[in-house]
């Protein structure tokens, strides 16, 4: 089996066309890699194309304030990657002059990249030859040799890097990379996969074995964790309290209305007692929101609304004219919530 040529071949011939692979720009390339962490090629593209609009140098992130790099980056989730992108461009602003750097070990120091992000800025920027491992290329190797070492085991990472490595083209990396990970995305899917016109289909031992369905293997799952959040918005008309998140937790540098957290399901009878006895203004109406699920933890919002302000402020609240609430990144959940309320604000005007 010539590996190499065969997915290259059939990469050629099925790959798509994406900004990031017309260009070897390393910035441009680790700004794709990161925004595609844990993010769908579509979802990500118009967040990629702003970013190289809005900050078209590693100097014009590096220079630019957090507040601004949040908002930018605002629905798209996982905001430690962008504060680990500011924090790295910054680094490299300082270090290396905004140069950024062209070894692998010296770009996987940087903020926010590992050995993945770092093989695929590596191989694609500089040509490399440093094989990438991540989920779509576990998923074709353990497919194609059949292998029954779980994906996150130390054990089952170790052999597979050592695959990839070996299977890599070392004349041409950049495009054995591009081609593995876009096999795994496009021909060889999670469900579904099209092995009746695999270029593997002769080759590939979980196809003969009929163990596709179960490659790759993956031990354990992860406990999620429940959330129960009751934000209080308060707002007069013309001025709205708002709190910075600033605890290691999700959504860090983030702003959200003040709330409160409980460990378990409040009844909404509950909570009307709650603020009754807490607060010296009472809500007009409240909004449950369906569960926002991140990668461990499940979130429960619920929204408070108040048509003032209250008499006592904690230490934490800022009170900000409704005009410049725009200038503050948010959270998704707050996001959609005030969708919501715009939306049927604007059903009732209509009936």
């Amino acid at each position: 089996m010539n590996f190499s040529r065969q997915i290259t071949d059939w990469y050629r011939l099925n790959k798509r066309e994406l900004p990031w692979r017309q260009t070897t720009n390393p910035y441009f390339i680790w700004l794709s890699e990161i925004i595609l962490q844990q993010t769908r090629v579509a979802q990500g593209m118009d967040y990629y194309l702003k970013f190289i609009d809005h900050y078209p140098t590693i100097s014009d992130l590096a220079n630019a304030d957090e507040q601004s790099v949040l908002n930018d980056w605002q629905g798209l989730g996982y905001y430690s990657r962008a504060r680990n992108l500011h924090t790295a461009a910054k680094f490299v602003q300082t270090e290396y002059n905004g140069v950024f750097p062209s070894e692998y070990n010296t770009i996987l120091n940087l903020k926010g990249v590992g050995s993945y992000t770092a093989a695929a800025i590596a191989s694609f920027a500089f040509n490399l030859p440093h094989a990438v491992v991540d989920g779509n290329v576990y998923r074709v190797l353990s497919r194609i040799f059949d292998i029954e070492l779980p994906i996150n085991s130390n054990e089952g990472q170790k052999m597979f890097s050592q695959i990839a490595q070996d299977l890599l083209n070392q004349d041409n990396p950049a495009i054995h990379n591009q081609a593995i990970m876009e096999f795994g995305a496009l021909q060889c899917t999670p469900n579904s996969p099209n092995c009746g016109e695999c270029v593997f289909q002769l080759e590939c031992l979980a196809l003969k074995n009929n163990t596709i369905s179960i490659r790759p293997v993956k031990k354990g799952k992860t406990k999620i964790r429940n959330r129960y959040f009751h934000y209080f918005h308060f707002n007069n008309g013309k001025e709205v309290v708002i709190q910075k998140r600033t605890d290691k937790d999700i959504w860090q540098h983030l702003y959200e209305f003040p709330k409160i957290e409980f460990v378990t399901e409040q009844s909404i009878e509950e909570m009307k007692i709650f603020l009754e006895n807490n607060f010296s203004i009472q809500p007009s109406e409240y909004y449950v929101q369906k569960k926002h699920i991140l990668s461990h933890q499940h979130i429960y919002c619920t929204f408070w609304e108040f048509n003032d302000l209250p008499e006592n402020f904690n230490e934490n609240w800022q009170l900000i004219k409704l005009s410049s609430f725009n200038d503050y990144p948010i959270p998704r959940v707050i996001d959609r919530y005030l969708e919501e309320k715009l939306k049927s604000k604007q059903q009732r005007l209509t009936i």
